[in-house]
């Protein structure tokens, strides 16, 4: 099994496969608006700008789980992250990420990674293949991930 087996939801309701990524490098992030972490957006965003080109991806799933620090729907928080850090990569719509109510990439994110999310802005760095290559805490930030996904983007897409 693999992330390519799970759909999300966009903003706007819409389901999509993440099938549509298959080939991609991607970081999944669970974000915040009010969250002391939210300036990682600079940096998440800067990685996609630097490696897009290159086949990498950057998803962000606002969360409200700790502290309420997503008081923002889905729309609204896609939309503080474009306006406020000019982030161009993709914002589904807000889900839960532990709990009987989580996301279903969710729960397979934090089963096949040892534990639940303890905070915002938990990165998941997912190979071209679709499996997991490393778990990132919240407090890591973004750019100690470059030579990861560098690595990861010199792997050869598999045709499978």
């Amino acid at each position: 099994m693999s992330i390519y087996e799970y759909h999300v939801r966009k903003t706007d309701q819409s389901s999509v496969p993440l099938e549509q990524y298959k080939g991609k490098v991607i970081c999944i992030v669970n974000t915040a608006s009010k969250c002391g972490l939210v300036g990682q957006l600079d940096e998440l965003e800067e990685l996609y700008e630097n490696y897009k080109d290159k086949d990498f991806v950057v998803l962000g799933f606002p969360s409200n789980q700790f502290n309420n620090q997503e008081p923002l729907d889905g729309t609204e928080a896609a939309e503080f992250c474009r306006l406020n850090y000019g982030v161009t990569f993709p914002i589904f719509d807000k889900i839960d990420v532990n709990g009987d109510n989580a996301d279903p990439l969710y729960k397979y994110l934090v089963e096949q990674t040892g534990g639940a999310i303890k905070w915002n802005f938990t990165k998941f760095l997912i190979g071209r293949d679709g499996e997991i290559i490393k778990r990132f805490a919240p407090i890591t930030t973004p750019k100690k991930m470059t030579k990861l996904i560098e690595s990861a983007l010199e792997q050869p897409i598999s045709n499978e």
